[in-house]
């Protein structure tokens, strides 16, 4: 009897531990499926398609895997727009800045860097805006080709699923230009 008392009190210890672990494995997995999600929409969404700039190879541009969603590099620089008036777009070749009536855009760092990228945001500061239109959710207006409208119909948790993917990307300093309005100055967060 007296040998059956420590066996319990390690049983009932081990009770907790057991559903410490469990739930620490559930939600380490609830958390791979949710980056796994976010992996999907953003492919899906074409975001590398813009965020991703494009190197010259033997087969043509090709995303650079290396500086894989870190926008439009930073040691690009364009030259002046020739804004005229009217219905028209330009895009430069390495498919991350773009001019129009709007002005100058530039795609945006979507790595997890702190400096450069969305590695200060938070998962709201995404979802606002995304569903705004407004730069971290308050700032000047995210400006064309960026379909913010469309994504700003997927779900919070689809959103949620895209940001926590985005901020498992490994983090990539690239300082991306400020946009360029219309007038030719720069616009400021």
């Amino acid at each position: 009897m007296k040998n059956l008392k420590p066996m319990i009190v390690i049983a009932l210890l081990a009770i907790p531990a057991t559903v410490l672990l469990t739930g620490s494995h559930t939600s380490q997995s609830a958390k791979a499926a949710q980056v796994a999600r976010g992996k999907y929409l953003v492919s899906f969404g074409g975001c590398n398609d813009c965020h991703t700039p494009l190197k010259v190879t033997n087969k043509g541009p090709v995303p650079d895997l290396s500086r894989m969603l870190s926008g439009h590099p930073e040691n690009i620089k364009l030259p002046p727009a020739d804004l005229k008036p009217g219905p028209w777009f330009a895009v430069t070749a390495g498919m991350t800045a773009w001019a129009g009536p709007w002005g100058v855009s530039y795609a945006a760092n979507l790595t997890s860097d702190r400096n450069t990228g969305l590695g200060i945001w938070t998962a709201q500061m995404f979802i606002k805006a995304m569903r705004t239109g407004k730069h971290m959710g308050n700032g000047r207006d995210i400006l064309p080709p960026m379909p913010w409208q469309d994504v700003a119909q997927l779900t919070d948790e689809d959103l949620k699923a895209m940001f926590a993917y985005l901020q498992s990307v490994p983090p990539i300093s690239n300082h991306v230009p400020l946009p360029v309005g219309p007038d030719g100055k720069i616009e400021f967060e």
